[in-house]
Order: C-alpha cells, then sequence, then structure tokens
C-alpha cells in the first residue's frame, strides 16, 4: 500500500513538473479547429483578411493548426521583428510544399530551395548580374527603353479627338516589365508589340500565383495527399508543362544569340565551367537550376511589379487630389517635354510616398512566402515548437494602429513626407512596419530592380497621361476587391483611359 501511495506522490510531482514547465513555455493562443484538418477549413477565401481579423482577437501571435502541422502567424511588426531578425538563422528555410515540388522544379529554384551553399550560389548569382548596382545601372537604358516603347503605344492610340479605350493597365505593364527583364536576362524581348503570346503569358503567371497560393490539404494531411482533393496538384502539373516549354523555347532561342552580357550567357558558362572541373563531385549548377531560376525570375519579377503599379495608379484616379499633387510634382522637376527618367526618382518625395503607401495598403505578398522553424525557440513569451511553419501576416502589419495610429485604412501619402507621423519608413526590410518584400536572409533578391520598376512606371504614366474611367464609372465608386493568391491582385483588372498630357516631342 505504501508502495503505491508513493508512486501516486511520486506521479503527481512528476505531472506537477511539466505542467509547470509548459506553463513557463505556453504556446500563442489560437481557435480550435476540426478534427483532422485543423484550421484549414476556417481560413476562407482570402486567408490574410480571416488571420488579420483572428489576430485583433487573440493578439498578434497566433497558433493555427493545418492538419498536422503546428502554424505561427506574426501580425504585428515587433513579433514579425522577432521573427525575422533575432530569430532568423532558425527560421531560414522553406517548409516543404506541392508548389515547390510541382512547380519550381523541387525545390531546385532560389525562392524555394532549402537554406544552404546551392540556395546561397543561385542568390549571389542573381545579386551580382543582375541587382546589384552595378548591373542595374548597366541596364538603365533598357528598363528606359521599354518604358518610352510602351508610353509610345498608349499615346499612338489615342484618337485626334482626344479619346482613346481602356486598357488593361495590369497587362500593360506587365507585358513591359517582362521584356526589360528578358533583354537583361535572355539578351531579347520576350513579346513583340504584336505578340499576342504576351497575354497568355500573364494568363500563366496569374495562374500560378493563384494556385501557389493556395492551402493545399495534402500538404497539411499527407494521408490524403493522393485524393488532391482540391484539384491544385493537378492544376499545377499541368501549368508546370507550360512553364516548361515556354522556359525550354527561350533557352533554345537563346542559344542563335551572340550575346555574352545577359544572364542567361553567365549561367551557362558557370555550369560548363563546373563540368569541366574533374574534382568536383557534381556541380552547384545543372540544367534544372537554370530553368528554375528563369521562373522565378519571369514571374515573381513581372507580377509583383505589374500588380503594384496598378494599384498605385488605381488608388489615384479614386482619389483625383492626390493624382493632381503627383502630377504637379512631377511637372515641376520633369517638365512637360520629356519622360521621366531614374535619375529624376529621388527628386520625387511625393510620388515615393505614393508608392510606400501601395506597398503598406496593397503588399505584393499579403502572406509572406512560410518558414520553418529549425528548433524551438521564444517569441513574445511563447513557445514556437521546431518544425512549425511560419507565416508574417504583411497585410495585417500595415493595417496595425500601433504602427499607423493616423488612419491606418486610408490611403494617405502624406504619412510618410517630412512631419509625417511615418516619415523615414522604408521598405527595404528594416522597418518592419513596413516589409512589402520580406525582411532577413530571405528577404527578396530583387528588391532593388522591383522598387526602381514601380517607382519609374508609375512616375512615367502618371506624369505622360490623364486618366478616365471607361464611361458610367466615376472614380468614387471604383472596384477595390482584391483577390487572393501568393501575390495580392485587384479582383477586377483595372481598365482605364490613357489621355496624352505632355509636349508631342515627349512621345517620339
Amino acid at each position: 500500500m505504501l508502495h503505491i501511495l508513493l508512486l501516486i506522490v511520486f506521479t503527481l510531482f512528476l505531472a506537477s513538473f511539466f505542467l509547470s514547465g509548459d506553463r513557463s513555455r505556453r504556446l500563442p493562443p489560437g481557435p480550435k479547429g476540426w478534427p483532422l484538418l485543423g484550421n484549414l477549413p476556417q481560413l476562407g477565401p482570402k486567408p490574410h483578411q480571416t488571420l488579420h481579423s483572428l489576430s485583433k482577437f487573440y493578439g498578434p501571435v497566433l497558433r493555427l493548426r493545418f492538419g498536422a502541422v503546428d502554424v505561427a502567424v506574426a501580425s504585428s511588426a515587433a513579433v514579425a521583428e522577432n521573427f525575422l531578425r533575432v530569430h532568423d538563422s532558425n527560421f531560414s528555410s522553406r517548409p516543404p510544399s506541392s508548389g515547390a515540388k510541382h512547380i519550381a522544379y523541387n525545390c531546385q529554384d532560389l525562392v524555394f530551395a532549402p537554406h544552404g551553399e546551392r540556395w546561397r550560389t543561385l542568390r549571389r548569382m542573381c545579386a551580382l548580374h543582375l541587382f546589384s548596382g552595378r548591373a542595374l545601372e548597366r541596364f538603365r537604358h533598357v528598363r528606359a527603353g521599354e518604358v518610352a516603347r510602351m508610353v509610345r503605344g498608349l499615346a499612338a492610340a489615342s484618337s485626334p479627338e482626344g479619346t482613346v479605350a481602356g486598357v488593361d493597365v495590369g497587362g500593360m505593364v506587365n507585358a513591359c516589365a517582362a521584356n526589360a527583364l528578358g533583354l537583361a536576362v535572355v539578351g531579347r524581348r520576350v513579346f513583340d508589340d504584336a505578340d499576342c503570346g504576351a497575354e497568355e503569358f500573364e494568363g500563366m503567371v496569374v495562374e500560378l500565383m493563384k494556385v501557389a497560393g493556395v492551402f493545399n490539404v495534402g500538404d497539411f494531411v499527407p494521408c490524403l495527399d493522393w485524393l488532391d482533393l482540391q484539384g491544385v496538384v493537378a492544376k499545377m502539373k499541368k501549368l508546370h508543362r507550360r512553364f516548361d516549354e515556354f522556359l525550354d523555347k527561350l533557352i533554345a532561342e537563346h542559344r542563335a544569340l551572340t550575346n555574352e552580357r545577359d544572364m542567361l550567357s553567365m549561367m551557362i558558362r558557370l555550369k560548363k565551367e563546373e563540368e569541366e572541373e574533374e574534382d568536383r563531385n557534381g556541380g552547384m549548377l545543372t540544367d534544372t537550376n537554370i530553368k528554375a531560376l528563369l521562373l522565378n525570375l519571369f514571374t515573381a519579377g513581372t507580377d509583383t511589379t505589374s500588380s503594384t503599379v496598378e494599384w498605385a495608379l488605381a488608388q489615384l484616379i479614386r482619389e483625383p487630389g492626390l493624382l493632381f499633387k503627383a502630377q504637379n510634382e512631377l511637372d515641376s522637376v520633369v517638365g512637360r517635354a520629356r519622360l521621366v527618367s531614374e535619375s529624376d526618382l529621388p527628386n520625387l518625395p511625393f510620388l515615393q510616398s505614393v508608392v510606400k503607401e501601395t506597398f503598406r495598403l496593397h503588399p505584393p505578398t499579403p502572406l509572406s512566402l512560410p518558414r520553418i522553424a529549425a528548433a524551438d525557440c521564444e517569441v513574445d513569451g511563447y513557445l514556437i515548437r521546431r518544425g512549425s511553419t511560419l507565416l508574417v501576416n504583411v497585410y495585417a502589419i500595415g493595417r496595425d494602429p500601433a504602427s499607423w495610429p493616423d488612419e491606418p485604412l486610408a490611403f494617405r501619402p502624406e504619412r510618410f513626407l517630412s512631419g509625417g507621423r511615418n516619415e523615414g519608413v522604408d521598405v527595404k526590410g528594416n522597418d518592419f512596419e513596413l516589409i512589402p518584400f520580406g525582411a532577413g536572409r530571405r528577404i527578396c533578391v530583387g528588391m532593388s530592380l522591383g522598387l526602381r520598376m514601380v517607382q519609374l512606371m508609375t512616375a512615367t504614366l502618371v506624369h505622360a497621361f490623364e486618366w478616365r474611367l471607361p464611361e458610367g464609372e466615376v472614380p468614387e465608386e471604383m472596384e477595390m476587391e482584391e483577390e487572393f493568391g501568393l501575390t495580392l491582385r485587384r479582383a477586377q483588372p483595372l481598365v482605364a483611359c490613357p489621355l496624352p498630357r505632355l509636349a508631342p516631342e515627349a512621345y517620339l
């Protein structure tokens, strides 16, 4: 009897010890989930908005369960900084996903590659040959030429009566960005002016961003993976084949070029050099790596740019006073006899603030690409377990009154100007209340180019044209609904009518 009593006392002591340990390392709060599926059914069609609403109730560190996977959601600047700066090395890799497997060549790309030597090699290659200050300067004339080409096409479409049919702003900007990128990466424009392939390519990119943004049940409940309940994997495989054919064609056509200054030439040359080194056990660069990297560049490098420019122009059309203010600034700096150049951008503080405010309210990636915890850690007093998936809700952070006390839901570029409450806040990953490109070691490698392209195209479209909505539409009633995906696109594409406002010689 005494032995039984001692056993009970010892068991109660152990239980008390472990429970007190759990209390000192408590898990973040969060809603209860469904059996087997966890919180997946509760996400709805716009998960970024759902998670934003949940953070208002549960706090800036939110715990969910997606099937068998623990998920931590950061919804404030302070918590995001804790994850992405203090614990950056612990969250340096991506969790496995169907998108990485079936679209991104089974993680052979830069975006989804695990943190390691191959990832560092690909990132270093991009940073040096495409996104360094020297590379950006070398291809400045390419960007200027493609933007001017886009402007001339719009001006030529205007009739003598001063009217022009509405244009799909996002599609137009997407083709411009793709051609500018194509000249730098593969040595030629990807689409000709009369090429219907531009529209097909944009459709492929949009579909990729949609399916890649789906929370696929099979990723979180492995026993259901083979069923492909949402049909996501089938769509991914079909889309991958289309992109693979597109990239094979690009590479094949590239062989006929003699340009040795573009990035593809450099990658092919490096691959050949690696193969010739007998002391290496397989090179760091393969044909699959090259195609996977091109896929990253031609999707993320075009869609995020075009969607941001589209949102910026929509906000300005919706508020004519802001559009007028932006045009006045551009006229005073640039005049009306020429187009905007990149050298003008530092002298356009209001235009830069318009872009920042667009990034705040309409971040290109509303939920940051997921990361995975390599080990247990503590964030804001909560235990984040090893193997947990991290999502940073950039959308929620941009609407947090703690970071944006002055009308956080309103489009107010003035907040970033001298004397504004958020003066000095930048988008380059150091100010965590505004991280459209992410932060830490997984920050977007193309941030410098993306920012320049968004600023240049937004400034040029605002400066070169007056913008009107199609007949029957009024600015105050513009559709501003979002469509969730890997990128945050408009639910309805912006269709607007551009009317030239500069001197005729500016369009030559």
